[in-house]
Parts: structure tokens; sequence; C-alpha cells
């Protein structure tokens, strides 16, 4: 039997990726964004990127990416004890994606953007979680390089830092996701705004390192599921850790919050889902309903008065503050003095591109290299008697 002309004139893998276009175009909403939208910064680096699509190539790129590996020893919330049930940086990510994806498919969205989005939306964060970046961030304003901020830096790493400084090349939607994941930031109801460019993209980096506490809004709709998959799945299983290493119970938990969202990980997120998914269906934003929402707020309330702030969960935080201002001096030092047998030089800048050193000042380049330590390798920098114990 004859071939058709179609056959044999497009290799299969072609064919294949034009179906999946095609059947994005049936099954997503209105709101949803199509794989072939994908814009990057220099597409004809990717002119050979064959079959897979747009935002799926990215979350490859982001899961194979060196960042992505240093996720595995990177404290969530509680550091330094010896427990292998708290959740670390790399569970917490995984989270994001899987109730981001969840959330996108009942939604009718790009699930492959949710998953890099989510993938990406934390590799800027340094050791030591949230209390690292505060110390790496008064540094910074000493260096006069501005404000740290850990989505700013997941930019850094991905687009300016990975590959010897060549950067991953990924979409720009998926880096605007990244950018304005914010998941501090409460928000009952978020609307995209779309037609961003890479202009307005760097121009959004400059005004929020001038102004951490400005929101962002995500380009698209799986940017906004992103934002709010990030507080659902750090909201609940902070409780859990909290509980189980004892700075709360379960009983504690204010019950007006309770009677809402439920007193488990598993409630609380299943909950915050289905409101999420109710609320939004077949609209043009992702929403809670009102009840939910200010349920969710006085729970974030809570969870800050009794653990992040939590005078037991900051027993360390005086030696790792020195720590850091140790670490930031000796490398500005290493670097102005050209101390070649620094570690930020075999560790860090051996491999890296002339154009990476020639863009970045001192100060800048030890962000870099401090923000992509993991916890383990921070402390390793010093010996033993300066490091703090592990609580078991």
């Amino acid at each position: 039997m004859e071939k058709s002309e179609d056959v044999t004139t497009q290799p299969v893998l072609d064919r294949l990726k034009a179906d999946l276009n095609r059947r994005e175009r049936t099954i997503f909403s209105s709101a949803a964004t199509f794989s072939n939208a994908g814009i990057r910064r220099h597409p004809i680096f990717d002119s050979a990127a064959g079959y897979r699509q747009a935002f799926s190539l990215d979350a490859d790129r982001i899961l194979h990416s060196r960042a992505y590996t240093r996720y595995n020893d990177k404290t969530q919330v509680f550091s330094l004890i010896a427990n292998d049930h708290i959740t670390h940086r790399v569970l917490h990510v995984q989270l994001v994606s899987k109730i981001g994806r969840t959330i996108g498919r009942f939604l009718r969205l790009n699930e492959d953007l949710i998953e890099a989005i989510a993938l990406g939306h934390d590799i800027g964060h340094t050791p030591f979680g949230h209390e690292g970046e505060r110390y790496l961030s008064e540094l910074c304003l000493k260096a006069g390089i501005g404000n740290f901020l850990h989505n700013v830096q997941s930019i850094q790493f991905l687009d300016r830092v990975e590959r010897k400084g060549q950067g991953w090349n990924l979409c720009l939607q998926t880096l605007d996701g990244i950018l304005c994941h914010d998941g501090e930031i409460h928000n009952r109801l978020l609307t995209p705004q779309p037609d961003k460019t890479f202009s307005t993209f760097e121009a959004e980096i400059s005004t929020k390192k001038a102004n951490p506490a400005l929101a962002l809004v995500p380009m698209t709709t799986e940017g906004c599921v992103v934002r709010m998959a990030d507080t659902i799945a750090y909201i609940g299983r902070d409780l859990e850790d909290a509980i189980r290493l004892g700075l709360l119970k379960r009983g504690e938990i204010p019950a007006s919050i309770v009677r809402i969202l439920g007193n488990s990980n598993g409630t609380i997120v299943y909950r915050l889902v289905t409101d999420i998914i109710q609320n939004s269906y077949a609209n043009r934003f992702i929403a809670f309903s009102p009840g939910i929402s200010d349920a969710l707020k006085n729970l974030k309330t809570f969870n800050l008065n009794r653990i992040y702030t939590n005078p037991k969960n900051k027993v360390h935080s005086a030696t790792i503050k020195k720590l850091f201002g140790m670490l930031f001096d000796t490398y500005l030092e290493d670097l102005t003095t050209g101390n070649r047998e620094s570690d930020i030089f075999s560790g860090f800048l051996a491999d890296m591109s002339d154009d990476y050193v020639e863009d970045h000042s001192h100060p800048e380049i030890v962000r870099d290299y401090i923000a992509g330590m993991t916890d383990s390798y921070f402390l390793n920098r010093f010996p033993a008697h300066l490091r703090p114990v592990v609580q078991i």
C-alpha cells in the first residue's frame, strides 16, 4: 500500500509533536497557555530541540540542572535536626509540582508549564532557607548590590549561572512564573497579566530587587496556579513537621481554622485544592472562596507566630548569621587578592565562562556562590568547632 505524502515527507517525531499541539487546542481551556506559544530569548539556539514541546523541554532542563540537584540538601523550614521525616526543599518542590499539576488537570491548563515553573521556583534559595536569605540579603545590601531575593536568584541561576554561565534559555512564561511565585504573599484571587516581554520581565526583576514588598503577578494562568500551589504545599506540611518536633500540639490549632480547613496536612491540602478548582473553573483567574481564603490567611498567621518565629526554632540563628558574614567577607577578599587557593575559584569559577566573570562584580559572584550552596557544603567551609551542633 502506498504511503501518503504526509507520512513520507514529514518525520514521525515531527508529526507526533504536531499532533500534541493540535490535541492541546482540543482539550485545553481558553485560559491555558499553549506549548507552541513559548517565547525564548535565543530561539535559534533551540532550532534542534526536536520533538519535545517548549514547556516540557523547560521542565527537563530544570530537572537536569546542577542547581536542582542541590535542592536535596537545602532547608525548607527546619534545619540542623536529625530527623529523616522533616521536609527538605526538594520534597517541597515536588509537592508544589504535584499539587499544581492536579489543579491544572481539572482546569484544563498546561501541566508541562506548571511543572516547569514548580520545579524551578525555589532554585535560588540559600542554605538554611528564609533565614539564610535574610542574612545574605543584609550582606548584599552592605556590599551595594541590592536586596537578595530567592525568586530573583532563581532566575539568576537558570538564566546566567547554569551551564558555565550560558543559562538554559528557558521560555519567558517559565521564567516569569518562577519570578512571580511569591508564596508568602496572600492572595484570594489572581488574574494573569499577559502580553509581557523579556523587556518587561527584566524591568520587573529590577523593580522587585529595589522593592521586595512589590507583589508581582504572573503572565499565565499556570503561573498563578503555581503561586497558589506553593502555599498549599507548605502550609499544612509545616504544621505536621512542627507537631512532629514538639513545637506545638495539634489541639492548639484554632478551632475556627480547623472547622474550615481541618487539622491535618492531608485534609488541608484537599480542601484548598478542591476550593480552588471549584472557584476557578471556566474562569480566567485562579481563586479561593472568601471563607477559605480568610481561614488560610489566619493559618498563615498562626504558623508565623508558632513556627517560623518560634524561639525554639532559632537556637542556631546567631551562629548561622555569623558564618554567613565570615564566608561573604572571606570570598570577597579572595577575589580581590586573587587567592587561587580559595574554593570560590576551584569550586565555582574554574569552569565559568569569561562572559559571566566580566558581567558580574565581586560581590555578585560571592552572592551566587553562597546562594547555590547546600546546607552541608556551607557548613563544611568552616572548621568543626565553628559549626552549630545538630539537634538529636
